[in-house]
């Protein structure tokens, strides 16, 4: 690592960040609607996204500074293995094809907000809702902050906050004020902001990926050298050169389905998805998401490109950073890092704004104060999001890095168990809602217990998310496991359940909202003309 702030590469950033923050408050003026205290308009910018705004919105909710962080820094230090969020990716697209569509047309219909409005009224329980949402808040808060673990990254290998010897005020400080900057103005402008920052994060990382897949191999030798540099680099230390060894592959292959099953039931995508202005918007999004999977594949290659060049980190997921340091000219390092650190306040704001709207509507609406109003419910939901925030921001500057990636992973444990009552909702109402609720106690139960019992060489407990899979005896992805227990759970209870007559809750959809579109009977026919679509 470079001693020393990159002054060139700082000031770049400085200005890029400085136009999304400015993007950020002209948001709240992008679309305006006549009556902005709403959480339609707030939290889901009046359903009024078109395609393409669809499109960059849900691509800077999935592919975060995360993704551009930790999944090179994961096949920097493990090899091939790494590579399970390229066909997780692949895997995903088809499955949301199937639900998605349906998602948004009943919740357009009724007016639904988070996936625990839609779980409330189609099995007509509060107590299942409430669960859902408590399960969508608890996955989120680490996400988040590894939003801000990325940018934290970025400002270290700048030289940026003082060092290890300065006070934590000094060191934090560049983490403090990208935080107070991101929270005003998703205070401001709520979803619009993302919305509109989503372009600049996507065209940078688009970009950035582009040069480096093709400047860093060109002064490296060519793939040739930097393949033969990794797998020596992997055969040295016993992991079998750049193939998995056979012993892994039930770890690759369930983590991968798991991860797939799992992406779509985080609040910030469907919070995305919900913003789309019809059906068909979400049909033809899924169809050219894929587009990101093949930028997933040429990022996870900087991987192998970090060890070709030499770069030596005690912390993996300065590895990128470093190797951009090491290899671009200062000022293009500075287009990466500000492509990384945009990356990071996009999926951050989104993901606070869906955690704060499950808060308000599912649990201060339900069970606080029923007679909230639209204003009382906007209000609740700004505040909520600054709330997020500040635990995310606690997290990270409290607790090791190693910490914060580990509970990240127990998210995805957790919110897999979401499954059977959003997806098996959206298709069928065979399920009883005291088994859902069965079934999700049963996997959540279980899957924090054997996470808990992962060690790690920097961690006792948390320390991943494989274990091995009971009755098989191999390594397998622990929420997935806990997925499979939560179904079996849930149709054992739901036969026992109708056995004794159990009361089933009211259904308060039909038929015909998962197929409604916004121009049909029953549903919104026209946008107030401040919110009509201007991306086609």
């Amino acid at each position: 690592m470079k001693d020393g702030v990159n002054g060139v590469a700082l000031g770049v950033f400085v200005f890029f960040f400085l136009a999304v923050t400015v993007l950020g408050f002209l948001a709240a003026r992008w679309r305006r609607a006549a009556d902005e205290h709403t959480l339609d308009e707030w939290g889901l910018g009046g359903r009024s996204f078109g395609t393409w705004v669809t499109w960059f919105l849900l691509g800077g909710d999935l592919y975060t500074a995360y993704t551009f962080v930790a999944v090179p820094a994961a096949i920097y230090a493990a090899g091939a293995a790494g590579f399970f969020a390229v066909p997780y990716t692949i895997l995903v697209y088809p499955l949301i094809f199937t639900f998605l569509p349906r998602l948004w047309s009943v919740s357009h219909r009724h007016g639904y907000v988070t996936t625990s409005d839609f779980v409330r009224g189609r099995f007509g329980s509060k107590g299942l809702s409430l669960a859902v949402a408590v399960t969508g808040i608890l996955a989120t808060m680490p996400y988040i902050a590894l939003q801000l673990v990325g940018i934290q990254a970025v400002l270290d290998v700048m030289g940026v906050g003082g060092g290890d010897s300065a006070n934590w005020f000094v060191k934090d400080l560049p983490l403090l004020i990208a935080f107070g900057v991101l929270a005003a103005y998703t205070y401001s402008s709520g979803l619009r902001a993302p919305a509109l920052i989503a372009f600049v994060k996507d065209a940078l990382i688009y970009i950035v990926i582009a040069v480096a897949v093709i400047y860093i191999p060109i002064k490296l030798g060519g793939f040739d050298e930097i393949f033969k540099a990794a797998s020596d680099k992997y055969t040295a230390a016993g992991a079998g050169g750049l193939v998995p060894a056979e012993a892994g592959q039930w770890t690759y292959a369930t983590l991968a389905l798991g991860s797939a099953l799992a992406l779509f039931m985080y609040p910030h995508s469907v919070t995305a998805t919900l913003s789309g202005r019809s059906r068909e918007v979400i049909r033809r999004n899924t169809t050219i998401l894929p587009l990101y999977s093949l930028m997933l594949g040429l990022l996870a290659l900087l991987g192998f490109m970090a060890i070709a060049a030499g770069v030596k980190v005690t912390n993996g997921q300065l590895a990128i950073p470093q190797l951009f340091e090491n290899m671009f000219p200062a000022w293009f390092a500075g287009v990466a890092f500000a492509a990384i650190g945009i990356g990071a306040l996009v999926p951050a704001a989104i993901m606070s704004i869906a955690a704060a709207n499950l808060f308000t509507r599912n649990i201060y609406k339900d069970f606080i104060n029923p007679a909230a109003t639209p204003r009382q419910e906007t209000k609740v939901s700004k505040l909520v999001s600054l709330l997020v925030k500040v635990g995310a921001l606690v997290f990270v500057l409290t607790m090791d890095k190693t910490v914060a990636i580990n509970f990240q992973l127990l998210g995805g444990i957790w919110i897999l168990q979401t499954f059977p009552s959003l997806v098996g909702g959206l298709f069928t109402r065979w399920f009883h809602r005291w088994a859902l609720l069965g079934g999700w106690a049963v996997g959540m139960l279980y899957g924090t217990i054997a996470a808990y019992g992962v060690a790690s060489p920097t961690q006792k407990h948390f320390g991943g998310s494989s274990k091995e899979i009971p009755g098989i005896g191999e390594i397998g992805y622990i929420g997935l496991t806990a997925f499979v227990l939560n179904v079996a759970v849930a149709v054992v209870l739901t036969f026992a359940l109708r056995a004794f007559k159990a009361p089933e809750g009211v259904d308060e959809t039909s038929p015909g909202d998962y197929t409604a579109d916004a121009g049909d009977p029953g549903v919104e026919t026209e946008l107030p003309p401040a919110t009509a679509d201007a991306s086609h």
